[in-house]
């Protein structure tokens, strides 16, 4: 059997007197979603998800640069390395987080577990078990291309996800808006707002979170196909599930369209096959 030693990974982690804005580059530089924040008594977590909805609802004033991750850190759960990832995807799914940090009784915490990680584990073990139309999702959460990205930012506030995908006039999907997306924007946009840890040498951007909210500005006049993802990874209904865990991995994305007679008709994410593996046993 399994056991999370096997799959975990090292986290990349920062103390909790780092800034937000040093904590957004270091999701870019590393291409990564979340960071353990090490504290003085206890571990937490932060993700890019996390970062994106405080950057868009926060109304004070001070720069990115004075404002500690420990604001915004949430308490990190943490699971014994012998736990198997069966009972590790039920707690992610029962406490709806996207990941668990890992220890030993000797060494503390040893790692972290994210859904990728699992999917990957499923990948290896469950080719044959489940076909994508089995556990994909027919509704999602979209917006017109041609809205305006304040608009958009607004709806992935109000419904608080990460991912948008975006359609064109005939109701077709041709795109998909992430935060980290709205991330990059602001490394070439703007030419006023709050400078992105402007004491480290290796990087000078400007932040303007307020801009892409704004009823003037880029924010209004800026079109969400602008600023989206074009290529949207996609699977057929009828592929085996790891067909999908394979592209996620491939592509580093969270989540694949579904086409059912060439059109895509629903999406599958990380979460969709997680839900599963609670439910499969390993074969000896």
């Amino acid at each position: 059997m399994t056991q999370l030693r096997s799959i975990l990974q090292r986290p990349i982690s920062i103390q909790n007197d780092t800034s937000i804005s040093h904590a957004i580059f270091r999701l870019l530089q590393g291409d990564i979603s979340r960071l353990i924040v090490k504290g003085d008594s206890s571990d937490g977590i932060v993700t890019e998800k996390d970062i994106g909805l405080f950057l868009f609802t926060d109304e004070s004033k001070e720069r990115l640069d004075e404002i500690p991750i420990s604001k915004i850190t949430k308490r990190l759960t943490s699971v014994h390395e012998n736990m198997t990832p069966q009972n590790t995807a039920q707690i992610m799914m029962d406490k709806d987080i996207g990941s668990v940090g890992v220890h030993s009784n000797t060494d503390g915490l040893i790692g972290i577990v994210t859904k990728t990680d699992l999917v990957k584990y499923y990948f290896k073990n469950f080719v044959g078990h489940k076909r994508v139309g089995d556990l994909m999702t027919i509704s999602y959460t979209s917006m017109e291309s041609e809205s305006p990205l304040n608009k958009v930012v607004s709806k992935m506030i109000t419904e608080k996800i990460s991912r948008i995908f975006l359609k064109n006039q005939k109701n077709e999907p041709e795109g998909i808006m992430t935060f980290r997306d709205l991330f990059q924007l602001s490394l070439k946009q703007g030419s006023s707002g709050i400078v992105l840890d402007n004491s480290d040498p290796a990087v000078s951007i400007v932040f303007p979170r307020k801009g892409f909210l704004s009823e003037s500005g880029f924010g209004q006049t800026t079109l969400a196909k602008e600023v989206m993802s074009k290529n949207i990874v996609s699977v057929d209904y009828n592929d085996d599930v790891i067909m999908a865990c394979s592209a996620m991995i491939e592509n580093k994305i969270n989540g694949v369209g579904v086409k059912i007679n060439d059109e895509i008709s629903g999406v599958l994410s990380k979460s969709d096959i997680i839900k599963t593996i609670p439910q499969i046993k390993e074969e000896d």
